[in-house]
């Protein structure tokens, strides 16, 4: 094993070993968010030379979940509860030396176009082995796209000491009952694994319904 598979091993079997984890899961119709991307994707790659992705609108949405629900943005240090009143979101990377978990930081004072510019910074450093050790520190949430490589569904493992991390996965057509009738819809299945020692289920739950309505509502995101 190379010095960086085994820090890797190392942390995940940490996380594995030291903290409740429990995942739980919810599906998005990402038709609105599909619609808005496509009619902006042009002109925000004309004007401002910056490819839009899915991933922007999933940190976007984070962030305004997890003001709402912040005991899933917290830590616990020792018998205490230590909740962070600034989002620094880890994005999870695959490079060539292994996974890696850059953090944009302050990522909820920022909009989509900075999110979607420091996501392509941090990524393309990561590719190149050029990511230094403030960005990978930090960290207060994490979230992962298994989707980019044709998982449908997994269990995202918790990036210690944080306490929460979110799965996203492949979009796929499929049948859904819209108003009493069956529609084709573009959908993708989210995951949140957390730490059940800080997070209730319900906390969960409502945390990953409201990224849900979001992502399904994405004009609420641009006017908050």
């Amino acid at each position: 094993m190379s010095t960086r598979r085994k820090r890797i091993a190392e942390h995940l079997l940490e996380a594995q070993h030291s903290t409740a984890h429990l995942t739980t899961f919810n599906e998005v119709d990402m038709t609105a968010v599909m619609r808005l991307r496509d009619r902006l994707k042009e002109r925000v790659e004309k004007e401002h030379g910056v490819k839009l992705t899915f991933m922007p609108f999933f940190v976007r949405a984070a962030c305004m979940a997890l003001k709402s629900y912040p005991v899933v943005n917290a830590q616990i240090d020792g018998d205490s509860i230590v909740y962070k009143h600034y989002v620094h979101m880890g994005i999870a990377v695959a490079s060539d030396q292994g996974l890696v978990v850059p953090v944009i930081k302050d990522a909820d004072t920022k909009g989509l176009l900075q999110i979607s510019r420091d996501i392509i910074d941090v990524a393309k450093r990561a590719r190149d082995g050029k990511l230094a050790m403030e960005d990978l520190t930090g960290g207060t949430f994490t979230i992962t796209n298994g989707g980019v490589f044709g998982s449908l569904v997994s269990t995202p493992i918790l990036n210690s000491p944080q306490s929460g991390i979110l799965g996203l996965h492949k979009i796929q057509d499929r049948p859904v009952a819209i108003d009493g009738t069956v529609e084709i819809r573009p959908m993708m299945y989210l995951a949140l694994s957390y730490d059940h020692r800080i997070v209730d289920g319900q906390q969960a739950v409502l945390f990953l319904v409201r990224v849900k309505e979001l992502i399904e509502d994405p004009g609420s995101m641009l006017v908050d």
